[in-house]
């Protein structure tokens, strides 16, 4: 059956809640767990759900996510199966963009038919979650249902950010509200005598093209807001309830807690063994630690690290920190090279910081992007209610001090 399903993965818009870290790339292409991008998540579990025809919708900022497609998911000839990227384009039937979910897949609608799969499983790109796809696509036929919902159980205070919808006790869904404000909430109620009492959407659904079709010939831009509601009221409509772990990354609060999660052992599991999460094969020689203290810390491959006390952080690859640093519930994401001994050199004729942290900073509760660079004796303080602000080198969203792709934070600077 797997074999007739196409998995079609949403390559994000502008991602402004995760602005800076979307400054420069798409949600999906945004680094977690020191190691991966988001966009391996939802391929992997394609992959290792027997979904070999993966089909990925792109169009903001897409260069560097079409770049670990393109190195990580080559298929060989000896397979059927194929990862394509179906970018935003201008043809003779349309000359806009993208401009929500249902359109962009609206505006694919003939390569999705060439793909000849029998169904469609449509799948967010910035999700942190493992699920087998074969189950919910199995519920999905043997329902009979037109459009089946992955739908998760949640509470109170996380409903009126979610789509939130109300299930019957034959799992078919009757009502469904993107985002509901306290006065719609007692009415969509699933399991009153819950501690997670409403149902809400992941934002992954299950079509027969025939019906995908069909439904995006009439009017309406996205799933959540447009083609879903207007469903229910001529279309069986399932819900498939997942209770495994999922978080949804869309803002920089959430993406900064999801982490140090995954730093302190928590929530979601790296470490399957029979459902690894696939990502560029890097060749890389093993971390180096010369008297560094390292306490709940998720550590990549590649780092150079001194004697620094780091706890409760992530630090990705190819990380450089100095001695006497200190770094408390941070994520560094590290670099995409080590810089060699001329690059060293011209740093200093530049006088800026080398890539890393640099001797005796400290740094609690940030969030420092691929290639910063922080000088020697640096401070970033974790303040209560600091206000977002922006500055040449530094943002803070969210609280969090987020140090862009690239900044550069000068010796002895305090934040």
């Amino acid at each position: 059956m797997m074999n007739d399903v196409l998995g079609l993965i949403m390559g994000g818009g502008r991602g402004t809640r995760l602005y800076p870290l979307t400054k420069k790339r798409s949600k999906p292409a945004v680094p977690v767990a020191g190691k991966y991008r988001l966009i391996d998540i939802p391929v992997s579990n394609c992959l290792h759900s027997g979904i070999d025809k993966i089909a990925i919708l792109t169009q903001f900022n897409s260069v560097s996510l079409h770049r670990h497609i393109f190195r990580t998911y080559r298929r060989d000839m000896f397979t059927d199966g194929w990862v394509q990227i179906l970018a935003a384009e201008q043809t003779p039937g349309s000359t806009g963009w993208y401009q929500g979910t249902a359109d962009a897949v609206r505006q694919q609608l003939v390569e999705i038919k060439n793909s000849d799969t029998k169904y469609v499983i449509i799948l967010a790109g910035d999700h942190l979650y493992r699920m087998n796809y074969k189950n919910f696509v199995e519920y999905h036929v043997e329902s009979k249902a037109d459009i089946t919902l992955a739908v998760q159980p949640v509470s109170a205070q996380e409903a009126p950010a979610l789509g939130i919808l109300k299930r019957n006790s034959d799992g078919e869904i009757t009502r469904f509200s993107e985002k509901p404000g306290p006065e719609l909430l007692d009415d969509l109620v699933s399991t009153p005598d819950s501690d997670k009492p409403f149902m809400a959407s992941m934002g992954i659904y299950v079509f027969s093209t025939e019906v995908l079709s069909k439904l995006l010939s009439a009017s309406g831009d996205d799933f959540g807001s447009d083609i879903i509601p207007k469903a229910l009221s001529d279309h069986k409509v399932m819900g498939h309830v997942f209770n495994g772990y999922w978080a949804d990354i869309g803002t920089i609060r959430r993406f900064y807690e999801v982490n140090l999660e995954l730093a302190g052992g928590q929530s979601f599991d790296l470490n399957a063994v029979n459902q690894p999460v696939y990502t560029n094969a890097r060749f890389l020689p093993p971390t180096e630690l010369q008297g560094a203290k390292l306490s709940k810390v998720l550590l990549a491959e590649g780092c150079r690290i001194g004697g620094a006390d780091i706890s409760n952080s992530v630090v990705g690859l190819r990380s450089v920190i100095g001695s006497k640093v200190v770094m408390r519930d941070t994520i560094m994401m590290g670099s995409d090279f080590h810089e060699t001994d001329e690059q060293r050199a011209e740093n200093i004729r530049l006088s800026r910081p080398d890539i890393g942290i640099g001797d005796g900073s400290v740094i609690e509760s940030a969030i420092l992007d691929k290639k910063a660079r922080i000088g020697r004796n640096v401070h970033i303080r974790s303040l209560p209610d600091r206000p977002d602000s922006e500055n040449d080198n530094w943002v803070v969203r969210d609280g969090l001090v987020v140090v862009p792709k690239s900044g550069v934070i000068p010796d002895n600077t305090v934040i």
